[in-house]
C-alpha cells in the first residue's frame, strides 16, 4: 500500500512525497503533472542504470512525448561540474526547453546532480526525484537542496530547487550493497535524535527487521524520517533557523568526508559527526556533580590498577561508560559496545596489544588530570589525542 506525503510552502502545496514498493504507481505519479506533449531526461549513474533504468523508461515513456538518458559515472568524485557540464551538453542537444522535465534516477549523488541541473539550465526546469537508496529516500530528496562539489569542498556550489515530485519504490533497497544501506541508517538515526525520541526508540525495538530488510519495516521507518524532514523544510525551505537541526552531524562529518578524500560514504560520516558533536556538548560543561564523580572513580580505579600492575581491561570500559553516561547521548550509549567490541577485537590479534595498552594508560592519566582540574577544553585536547592514537594503532585511519 502507497504512503502519500503532501509537502507545502507558505501553506501552498508544492510537490507529493509516494512511497510504495514497485513502480507500478510512477506512472500515475508522473501523469499528474503537465508533461503529456514534453520530453524527459533520466539522469541516472552507472550502478543505477543496469538495475532500474529500463523499466523506469518504459514506465515514463507512457506519460510523455519522449525520454532521453543522460548516465554518468557512479560514485561522489563524479559529482562536480564538468558532470553538469556534460549534461547541459547532452539536454541542449536534445533540444530541451523550459516546459521538459528531468527525472533523477538514483542515490543521493544522483538528486544532488540531476536537482542542480534543473535548478540552472535555462534558468530553471522542472524535475522529480526517484530515489533508489535509503539516504536517498529518507533525506536528499527532499526539501530542494541541490549541488555539487568543487574541488575538495563538498556541496559547495548549489540552489535551493523542490522538486515536483518524490517517488520512492522501497523495493529498490533489496539490491542496495550493505555498506550504502547502514550509511543512510546514519540520516535515519539523526532524525530520531534531533526530534523525536520515541522514533529513535522504535529504531531500537525494530532493529533487526530493519536490518533484515522488512520492508513494511523500511517503509515505516522512511515514511516517519519523511515526515520529520518534510515539517522542518515546511517551516524553514531555505534554512535559514530551524532547518540547521537537519546539519546535526553534518559540519564534523563533511570534514571527515574531505580528510578521507570522499572514500567514506556520507552516512557513516554524519554518524562519526553525531558523535563528534555530542562530545563538544559535553565538553561544555553539561555534567552534574554526580556524572563528574562518576567519572572520577572510574579513572582512579584505572590508576589503581595500573599502579598494582594488574589487568584493567573491565576498569577502561567502565571509564568509558562513565564518560558516556554523562553525555545522555543516546547514540553515544549505542555506539559504546561497539567501540568496546573494536578494542577487544585488536586486543585479542596481539598485534598492537602492548602498544594499544601503553598508549591507553598514559592517554587515560592525561584525562584524569584535566578532570580533576575540571578543564574541559583540557580534556576535549586529550581526548582527541587517545582517539587518534587508538585509530593509528587499530589501523582504522587507512581503512
Amino acid at each position: 500500500m502507497a504512503d502519500r506525503i503532501n509537502v507545502c510552502r507558505d501553506g501552498k502545496a508544492i510537490y507529493d512525497i509516494v512511497l510504495t514498493q514497485s513502480f507500478d504507481g510512477l506512472k500515475e505519479a508522473v501523469s499528474c503533472l503537465p508533461v503529456k506533449e514534453h520530453k524527459i531526461c533520466i539522469v541516472t549513474d552507472s550502478n543505477v542504470a543496469p538495475l532500474y533504468l529500463e523499466e523506469v523508461r518504459a514506465v515514463l515513456a507512457g506519460c510523455c512525448k519522449s525520454v532521453s538518458v543522460f548516465t554518468f559515472p557512479a560514485g561522489e568524485e563524479n559529482k562536480h561540474l564538468d558532470t553538469v557540464r556534460n549534461l547541459y551538453e547532452h539536454l541542449i542537444l536534445e533540444h530541451f526547453d523550459r516546459k521538459d522535465m528531468l527525472a533523477a534516477l538514483g542515490g543521493g549523488v544522483v538528486g544532488d546532480l540531476c536537482g542542480f541541473a534543473a535548478a540552472t539550465y535555462l534558468r530553471g526546469v522542472d524535475f522529480i526525484q526517484i530515489p533508489t537508496t535509503l539516504l536517498s529516500q529518507v533525506d536528499s530528496s527532499i526539501g530542494g537542496k541541490t549541488g555539487v562539489d568543487f574541488d575538495a569542498y563538498k556541496n559547495m556550489v548549489g540552489a535551493f530547487h523542490m522538486p515536483r515530485l518524490v517517488y520512492a519504490n522501497l523495493r529498490t533497497l533489496l539490491t542496495l550493497p550493505e555498506e550504502q544501506f547502514s550509511s543512510g541508517m546514519g540520516e535515519v538515526v539523526k532524525h530520531g535524535l534531533i526530534k523525536n525520541r520515541e522514533y529513535y526508540q522504535w529504531l531500537k525495538d525494530n532493529h533487526e527487521g530493519i536490518a533484515a530488510r522488512n520492508l513494511d519495516l523500511c517503509q515505516a521507518m522512511v515514511y516517519e524520517s519523511c515526515m520529520i524532514k518534510k515539517r522542518v523544510v515546511e517551516e524553514d525551505p531555505t534554512e535559514q533557523g530551524e532547518r540547521a537541526l537537519l546539519n546535526f552531524g553534518h559540519t564534523l562529518g563533511h570534514a571527515v568526508e574531505k580528510l578521507e578524500n570522499f572514500t567514506m560514504h556520507h552516512g557513516h560520516c554524519v554518524g562519526l559527526g553525531c558523535i563528534a558533536a555530542a562530545r563538544i556538548s559535553q565538553l561544555r560543561g553539561m555534567l552534574t556533580e554526580e556524572e563528574m564523580a562518576d567519572i572520577r572513580d572510574r579513572g582512579e580505579e584505572l590508576e589503581r590498577g595500573n599502579s598494582l600492575g594488574q589487568d584493567r581491561t573491565e576498569a577502561d570500559r567502565e571509564f568509558h561508560a562513565a564518560i558516556v553516561r554523562a553525555t545522555h547521548n543516546s547514540f553515544m550509549m549505542r555506539l559504546l559496545p561497539m567501540i568496546n567490541q573494536a578494542v577487544a577485537a585488536a586486543i585479542a590479534s596481539g598485534q598492537h596489544k602492548d602498544q594499544l595498552a601503553e598508549d591507553t594508560r598514559k592517554d587515560h592519566a592525561l584525562l584524569m588530570d584535566f578532570f580533576r582540574k575540571r578543564d574541559a577544553a583540557g580534556a576535549g585536547h586529550a581526548m582527541a589525542i587517545h582517539m587518534h592514537h587508538s585509530i593509528d594503532v587499530m589501523g582504522l585511519g587507512t581503512q
